[in-house]
């Protein structure tokens, strides 16, 4: 997430304003990529070894993808912010903590690398590569928990970075974890994953014609947690004020 490396906390040197936008970019795609790798991966495994208990499969699967997100945001946080997530990049943009055009960048290689890495995944597995998903997850219900699973998500981030930044890599990771579990669409909270997931007909699968109302819901919820946690949390530090080139 932008400002994991904020001035004067030598623990989270080097700054990230050391690196350039190949870097950043760079991390951002092997960020996501490996993230989709983890979330459609440990669905393959968890599915394989439940023997069809659908509740070990998603613990499992919850239990990879918040682990494995504690990890890349600490290695890739410092380099491009972490964000692995369009929603979250929209969301720095609105704070003027990145720049719009770098952002709109940012978006491109999130949704690209996300293909990438589901394509791994199914490799890893000895899947089609090529694959379009059947699961539907429609409804009013499921979209209303995609809201609610991006507000959420927002809110650990802008929280955690305003208060202990430090710990902003485990707050995240929990907070998905325990996302998976209380929210009826088990909390993509990310429009790159979404789209991404849509091409893995597998356990961790959405279905094209579901995806839209999802990534709808979360951009909703990704701009009203901004506003809402924008006033909660206080004045916005004073560098907020200067795009981030």
């Amino acid at each position: 997430m932008r400002d994991l490396a904020p001035a004067g906390d030598a623990s989270l040197e080097p700054p990230l304003e050391t690196f350039g936008l190949a870097h950043r970019l760079a991390a951002e795609a092997l960020g996501t990529a490996l993230l989709l790798a983890i979330v459609v991966g440990s669905g393959i495994m968890g599915e394989r070894l439940a023997a069809g208990n659908s509740a070990v499969a998603l613990l499992a699967n919850a239990l990879a993808t918040g682990s494995g997100l504690v990890v890349l945001i600490t290695v890739f946080g410092p380099i491009s912010g972490a964000h692995f997530n369009p929603a979250v990049t929209l969301v720095f943009a609105v704070r003027r903590e990145i720049a719009w055009p770098r952002a709109l960048v940012y978006v491109l290689v999130q949704g690209l690398a996300g293909i990438v890495g589901v394509w791994i995944a199914h490799a890893m597995f000895a899947e089609p590569i090529l694959q379009v998903s059947a699961r539907l997850r429609d409804g009013p219900a499921q979209a209303l928990a995609e809201f609610v699973a991006t507000f959420g998500l927002i809110g650990s981030i802008l929280g955690s970075l305003r208060f202990r930044p430090e710990a902003t890599p485990w707050i995240v990771g929990l907070y998905i974890t325990a996302a998976y579990w209380f929210t009826a669409s088990t909390s993509f909270a990310n429009p790159a994953v979404t789209l991404a997931r849509s091409l893995s007909n597998t356990f961790a699968g959405i279905a094209p014609s579901s995806a839209p109302a999802f990534v709808a819901a979360q951009l909703a919820g990704a701009i009203v947690a901004a506003v809402a946690f924008g006033w909660l949390l206080g004045p916005q530090r004073a560098n907020l004020g200067t795009p981030v080139n």
